[in-house]
């Protein structure tokens, strides 16, 4: 009778475990397809959208003057195209804008270019793309982690990179960091698997083994044309060979190098160019008031932070807030590693923290040695390559480190917490910033209105252009903080009686030009409202905010009182 009391629970443990893992697998896919167009654009995505039309190069900065925003309306879309040599000449332009200053290869703009063929602009049209290559992932992430741990890891893995915060953001993010992530699983996975099959006794058929070395070799050249920085796994691959299989170090150096070869045309070409042009100096600006090792520091502690932990919301909490995150992080980490280590783990344990702390090792020497700052750049993305090897780590532990009485109570609570954290992401914080100054407009959208702003910015630029109706008579004249009330007074004398509403778009973060102090900030706004007065009556004034800084402006409607 105890017998059978021992044995029933295991069942039900693990196979209630089971469906759990494959109930958040779903739940993550679920997430996925109800968010696709529950946020407008932000600003690094409207340019993706610029950039992938291949009319980046006709983009020209607002002037002095006010404009029809219409005409950057259209650079949203393709260009009107006759025949197949237009179609080539709108490639053509594609690789230029690239290569014009945009610091990201090319592959995620040609696949999302040919995606906009098919299926048009519109927010989850976009943004399917990078959701069907994230679900790829997730699925390539089960068959790393079942090579590694077995089935119920391989869920377990899947389920943790479904519903991470992070992931689960850059899935319904129109950039590169997506896609990225499945070549890291996939050339992971299929280099594990490879390497696992020398110790088999059931080889691989031919077939087979052409297969798993396609995969490997094809999502070398895939990753490094998605996003530079992939090169550091390169070398995490490269370290994975000496550390579990280096009696073959040639064979499987040879798959790597002939993958590195497959990009190097347009390393030697493209790359070359868009360093000459990009502005790498953003990467070298640290804190000031902190010596450079304590922003580095910062720097890999916010990392995992945001990446295993906050995901979004590092846009909204406070840099202490997600260095706390970063340290809970950290603390998770090593209790990985130490019942790890006293379980007898020591193999895998290395695998996976060659796969997920490695990559942030090396991108934190190359800082130091260069004097720039890559890992704190970009809110944590610059580092989404350690995000399967970290939560392989976390897997590997729940599997192997804890006793089975606690795997499945472990398993829910890290599932709870990612899955709490990404649902509240999507529901508690909004964006609809310029479907605001839209639904402006439409009050009284056949009126000529002329809206100000005190930014230059392009992706503010194209945002509105996205989001404000083409056909409504709506001119724009933005410039920079210090120079907008004078050019405002001059167009309103020079065109006076011609626009029956003004709408002030004052930003807190216009980018370009900041004033540097809150009196000079305030010296220009007063002298705006000044202007505007002359004409105009003030009608409304609202705060718009979205999930980061770059969303937060105040919209001033004006109305002319005798326009007619």
């Amino acid at each position: 009778m105890m017998n059978k009391s021992l044995v029933i629970p295991k069942f039900s443990w693990g196979f209630s475990l089971e469906w759990l893992l494959l109930s958040a697998i779903a739940i993550s896919i679920l997430l996925r397809i109800l968010n696709l167009g529950s946020r407008e654009f932000w600003y690094d995505e409207v340019l993706s959208l610029l950039l992938s039309t291949g009319q980046k190069t006709a983009y020209n900065t607002p002037g002095d003057t006010p404009v029809v925003l219409a005409n950057y309306t259209s650079l949203l879309s393709l260009p009107v195209e006759s025949g197949v040599g237009e179609i080539i000449l709108t490639l053509k332009q594609l690789i230029h804008g690239l290569l014009g200053g945009e610091p990201h290869p090319p592959i995620f703009f040609l696949s999302q270019h040919l995606w906009l063929r098919l299926f048009g602009n519109s927010e989850i049209a976009m943004r399917s793309l990078n959701t069907l290559f994230s679900i790829a992932a997730i699925f390539s992430a089960y068959g790393l982690g079942k090579t590694f741990l077995g089935h119920r890891g391989g869920l377990f893995l899947a389920a943790l990179l479904g519903i991470n915060p992070f992931f689960l953001f850059h899935s319904l993010n129109l950039r590169m960091y997506a896609p990225l992530v499945l070549w890291v699983t996939l050339s992971s996975w299929a280099l594990l698997h490879l390497i696992d099959q020398r110790d088999t006794q059931i080889p691989d058929s031919p077939r087979s083994q052409w297969l798993w070395n396609t995969i490997l070799i094809v999502s070398i050249p895939a990753g490094l044309l998605t996003f530079y920085l992939y090169g550091y796994w390169v070398i995490v691959l490269a370290v994975l060979v000496l550390y579990l299989d280096r009696q073959h170090w040639l064979q499987h150096g040879c798959r790597l190098g002939f993958g590195v070869l497959l990009a190097m045309p347009w390393i030697l070409w493209g790359t070359i160019k868009q360093l000459r042009n990009s502005d790498l100096n953003r990467f070298g600006a640290g804190a000031k008031s902190v010596p450079a090792w304590l922003n580095h520091l910062q720097d890999v502690t916010r990392t995992l932070g945001t990446d295993l932990l906050v995901g979004d919301w590092v846009t909204s909490l406070e840099p202490i807030n997600v260095t706390i995150a970063g340290c809970l992080v950290i603390l998770l980490l090593l209790t990985c590693c130490i019942s790890l280590w006293r379980q007898g783990e020591q193999k895998k344990l290395g695998v996976a923290l060659i796969l997920g702390i490695l990559p942030l090792f090396l991108a934190l020497v190359v800082d130091i040695a260069t004097k720039k700052f890559t890992l704190g750049f970009g809110w944590g993305r610059t580092m989404i390559i350690i995000l399967p090897g970290c939560l392989l780590l976390l897997a590997l532990w729940v599997e192997r480190g804890v006793s089975s009485q606690l795997r499945t109570p472990i398993a829910t609570g890290l599932l709870l917490v990612y899955l709490t954290i990404s649902i509240g992401d999507f529901s508690l914080r909004p964006r609809s910033v310029f479907h605001s100054v839209a639904e402006l407009i439409l009050q009284e959208r056949n009126q000529p209105t002329l809206i100000a702003m005190n930014s230059q910015a392009w992706g503010h630029v194209m945002r509105l252009a996205y989001y404000i109706p083409s056909k409504s008579p709506v001119m724009l004249l933005a410039q920079k903080p210090g120079e907008l009330a004078t050019s405002l007074e001059k167009v309103l004398k020079d065109e006076a009686g011609k626009y029956h509403r003004v709408i002030w778009l004052d930003s807190s973060s216009p980018l370009w030009s900041r004033l540097k102090t809150e009196a000079e900030i305030e010296t220009q706004k007063q002298k705006v409202k000044q202007v505007l007065s002359t004409q105009f009556q003030l009608n409304s004034t609202q705060s718009l905010s979205g999930t980061m800084f770059l969303d937060k402006f105040t919209a001033s409607l004006y109305k002319n009182a005798s326009f007619k």
